[in-house]
């Protein structure tokens, strides 16, 4: 499915233009002032934002400062695009919030560059969590409210990792959102459901358990929340391609290894 791009121009020629080229890569929403934009995030998974400066009303400054004020849209890259182009104007872009910042006139090719640059970046933070399951959860963001987010989120799971009861309600709660923001939120910024964060996070545990090779394999299971031995070991298998006794000797033999 191809990424979703909120579009927002006063000028109808140019919204029209700018859209039918991104709509050759991208799903296009289209609207000509800041106030319609608010109204189209909350009905719509953004995933980026190209917006004008020059709007009457909201502003393009005033819009990517309340959208990067919210916890719930904050991690949406914004573009700005403006006739001014001087050096001012582009601090006073950058210190709203904005991401990227694109002086009109401006290539077609320049944009498109800029917009595929931000989502693969972001798309990278994603793969990351994806790609290194042995690993701690670890998140990295250029956004400052996207970092205080997932390390929020990131601290509330570890803590109750040992709670079998312990769910997506409850990690909703304390996020201080509803299920269907909280899955929306983490689902644009680490494309993974939210249940999926938690298993990973507890598997993860549980392979640092074994690592220490304190405890038995049971033992970790309910350290890491399973009530069931047997559970775990089909959410290990499904995650890591092999069984924990299979990881397990896997382990012993490279300290085997690194130690001859």
């Amino acid at each position: 499915m191809p990424h979703t791009i909120l579009l927002i121009d006063d000028e109808k020629d140019l919204l029209q233009f700018m859209s039918e080229v991104l709509s050759e890569h991208y799903r296009v929403i289209t609207v000509d002032n800041g106030l319609s934009a608010l109204k189209e995030l909350g009905q719509h998974a953004i995933q980026l934002i190209i917006s004008d400066v020059m709007m009457p009303g909201l502003d393009g400054f005033q819009l990517c400062e309340k959208i990067k004020a919210s916890p719930e849209y904050a991690h949406i890259p914004i573009i700005l695009l403006t006739a001014k182009n001087t050096f001012t104007a582009k601090i006073e872009g950058l210190r709203h919030g904005a991401d990227a910042y694109i002086e009109k006139p401006f290539s077609y090719d320049l944009v498109l560059v800029q917009v595929d640059n931000l989502l693969k970046n972001r798309s990278n933070v994603r793969n990351h969590v994806l790609q290194d399951p042995f690993g701690h959860l670890q998140f990295e963001e250029r956004s400052q409210s996207d970092n205080d987010f997932l390390k929020k989120l990131d601290q509330y799971i570890l803590k109750n990792l040992s709670n079998s009861d312990f769910d997506i309600n409850d990690l909703a709660v304390h996020m201080h959102m509803s299920r269907p923001t909280l899955y929306r939120r983490i689902k644009q910024l680490l494309n993974v459901p939210v249940k999926d964060l938690i298993t990973q996070a507890r598997l993860n545990k549980a392979v640092q358990l074994m690592a220490e090779n304190n405890h038995k394999i049971f033992e970790i299971a309910q350290i890491v929340g399973y009530n069931s031995q047997t559970v775990f070991g089909r959410s290990f298998q499904r995650y890591f391609k092999q069984s924990p006794v299979e990881y397990i000797s896997t382990l012993r033999d490279k300290i085997n290894g690194s130690n001859g």
